[in-house]
């Protein structure tokens, strides 16, 4: 499997802005993070880079403790207002990491980082459904597809080039780190799973999300979210089922189905249809 990245374990690392959205970071303060070289398995390729501010980022170099470990390296070099610093490390229990090889890192001031390529599209679960959705939108320039779950033998051995796999122990903890103006698609194989990401979710901040379900589990769903706090309108931004209804319930249907209503309304949540998760 291609560059897969190591999972959140028991540590959250370090975290944005208290309470906020996980926001580009702007402005004066800033250190680029590149990949310079990498030895033996390493979770991304040599070039790979990532802006780190004060109160947020942008990029990844592959996500988990090496990635934790880097902002904070980032972000202290901010404080201290060194420019430049570079670092090799090993990719292994010092870590929490199983890669097995090592990476060096470039730290340097910088001002900007490229944007990407495509709106950020996070894809919660890698069973049938969200391989289906990696399929269809990976190869979709309008966006950058992110697939996540909970270990690596629930990923296919390949994606699409565009999509980044990423394993995280306990996915909800990710959420302070998704892009604000990210789109969502939750299609765990847990409901208990799928109900602490909309929570989460709803505490964040989203462009549009998405959940998989029957109008039974939506309505079950509905009660609980608001049992934890949220407004009937904060939860009606969640659009459950996805997908359209008239294409059926196949994975590859629901998949296309909900492309078709990111594509054709942009702004807004995914399209209604049906399925179960």
């Amino acid at each position: 499997m291609r560059g897969l990245r190591a999972g959140l374990s028991r540590s959250a690392g370090p975290r944005h802005s208290r309470g906020g959205a996980a926001r580009r970071p702007e402005g004066r303060g800033l250190i680029r993070v590149r990949v310079a070289s990498t030895a033996g398995s390493a979770p991304r390729d040599a070039g790979t880079e990532m802006l780190v501010g004060p109160d947020g980022i942008e990029g990844t170099i592959g996500g988990g403790a090496l990635e934790w470990q880097a902002i904070s390296t980032a972000r202290r070099m901010i404080r201290e207002n060194r420019q430049t610093h570079r670092e090799t490390m090993p990719l292994g229990p010092a870590l929490g990491q199983c890669c097995g090889g090592s990476v060096v890192l470039d730290f340097a001031s910088a001002d900007t980082l490229p944007a990407p390529a495509g709106r950020p599209l996070w894809i919660w679960g890698a069973g049938h459904v969200g391989r289906a959705l990696a399929g269809v939108f990976g190869p979709l320039p309008d966006f950058a597809p992110t697939l996540i779950d909970v270990s690596t033998h629930r990923f296919p051995e390949t994606l699409p080039g565009n999509v980044t796999p990423v394993v995280a122990a306990d996915p909800a903890r990710l959420v302070p780190h998704a892009p604000a103006q990210a789109d969502h698609l939750i299609v765990t194989y847990s409901h208990d799973l799928d109900l602490k990401l909309c929570h989460a979710l709803l505490g964040h901040g989203f462009a549009s999300c998405g959940l998989i379900g029957s109008a039974t589990k939506w309505a079950r769903f509905r009660s609980r979210l608001a049992a934890l706090g949220h407004s009937d309108a904060q939860i009606s931004r969640i659009a459950c089922p996805i997908g359209d209804p008239g294409l059926g319930k196949h994975p590859q249907a629901i998949a296309v189905g909900t492309a078709a209503g990111l594509l054709s309304a942009p702004g807004r949540n995914t399209a209604q249809g049906d399925g179960t998760g």
